[in-house]
This record gives C-alpha cells, structure tokens and sequence, in this order.
C-alpha cells in the first residue's frame, strides 16, 4: 500500500511599485508561507528584490520602501530560480489572485520563463472564497481577520512576510468548515484516523482526521489565553468544558 504524498500548499504575497504591471511596475518583495497537510511549516521564503525603478508616492505609503531602500537587493532574474523552485509543485494561494500573478507573469515573461501557473500544481483565490462566504462584507485581509479573530494589530503596515503568515490564518479558517454540530454518537474509527459513514452527517465518509499532537495543544490553549487578554472576555466554550 502507497503512502499518500504529503499536500504542499504555499500561501503567498508580493510588494510592487505600482500598481500596473502593464506600465511597468514591478514586484519589490515577495513572501511565502509554506504549508504542508493544512499545518503551518514555518518554511518561509522572504525576499527583497532591487525593482530597477522608483517607486511610486502612494505605494511607498502602502509598504513604506522607496528605491533607496531596495537598491542593493538582488533583482528579479537573480532571484527567479530560489522563487519558482520553492513554489514548484504546491498549491498556491493568493488574496486577489490575480494582481499578484500578473506581476509575476510580466517578471518571469522578462527572463522567458513561461507563466507563474506553469510552474505550479494550481491557484487558489482566497478573495474569492471569502466573497462566496461573505457575501456583501468587507474581505480584504484586515477585515477577515477582524471577522475570524486572528490578531494583527501589529500589521501598521503592507509587509509580504507579514500578510502572507495573515493569510495562511486567514485561509485555515476559511476552510475549517462544519457541515453540523450533531456529532452523534456510533463507531469512529479514531485511533485510525478514518471517519466512517455518518449518515450524510459531517465529516463524510473517508475523510483523514489528523489528531492534535501536545504541542499544538499547547499552543491553541496560548493562542486562546490571547484572544481572552485581547478581549477581556472568556471563550463561551472554555467555560462550558471547565464545568464537565
């Protein structure tokens, strides 16, 4: 029997000039998370990159980076083959998708390297995810952490790095979904992982369940104790399990 290969996603974002790869602009900083079977690595790729122009007014106000700040960073084509070679192969997932890869394309279009998808297993939108689930509302990065509870306070302002270890959060969460609360009582397989036939009930049939290991325990409690700090308030939850 083959062991499934592990499920390599990578949660990205760049930094540009401008905001028209069609005039000109170029990408400035690129960050990557890495994630593997929906658990955060902390495989990061971050990377500086000399944008061989100014930056324009509005978009330094965005990042806070001039030229200046960039000049002795490496260029684009100095850096493509650590770039593509860390995204090669996994899922991407990118907040407004298509901003993002059009830099890419007209950078890699530069060096005649093909498509940024070309090099990739695929592409996820997560603007579009959040549209589809909250339709009407705010979805940009700031707002969805707002709605999700994911601290970002410290997010003053546009950072590659920064937005992409947000995003991973962000993404988790959107995806985290349950399909009921009735989770019933009859025969789960856990110590094998494997969830059975729950009548149509959630998790359907066959769906790999991936118990906590004590550190992350650990850091789920830690991350809990914050958000009560954060809101001087106790989780709904924590208190009804601290009354079983």
């Amino acid at each position: 029997m083959t062991e499934e290969a592990p499920e390599r996603q990578v949660v990205l974002d760049t930094e540009t000039t401008g905001l028209d790869a069609g005039k000109g602009h170029r990408i400035i900083e690129i960050g990557c998370v890495e994630m593997v079977n929906r658990r955060i690595t902390r495989n990061n790729l971050h990377l500086y990159i000399n944008p061989e122009r100014e930056v324009d007014e509005g978009a330094a106000a965005v990042h806070g980076m001039t030229w200046d700040d960039l000049r002795d960073k490496p260029t684009f084509a100095q850096i493509a083959g650590q770039f593509l070679d860390f995204c090669r192969g996994a899922e991407i997932i990118i907040h407004n998708a298509p901003f993002d890869t059009g830099f890419l394309d007209a950078e890699l279009a530069r060096l005649d390297l093909g498509t940024f998808a070309s090099h990739v297993s695929g592409i996820t939108d997560s603007l579009l995810m959040a549209r589809e689930r909250y339709p009407g509302k705010r979805n940009n990065l700031d707002a969805l952490c707002e709605r999700l509870m994911i601290p970002n306070k410290h997010r003053t302002l546009h950072g590659a790095l920064l937005d992409s270890e947000l995003l991973a959060e962000v993404y988790l969460g959107l995806t985290r979904g349950q399909g009921t609360f009735d989770i019933g009582g009859g025969s789960e397989e856990e110590e094998t992982g494997t969830v059975a036939d729950a009548g149509g009930r959630w998790p359907p049939k066959g769906l790999k369940v991936r118990l906590a290991a004590d550190a992350e325990r650990q850091l789920h409690e830690q991350g809990l104790l914050a958000l009560e700090k954060q809101f001087k308030s106790t989780m709904r939850w924590r208190g009804e399990r601290g009354a079983e």
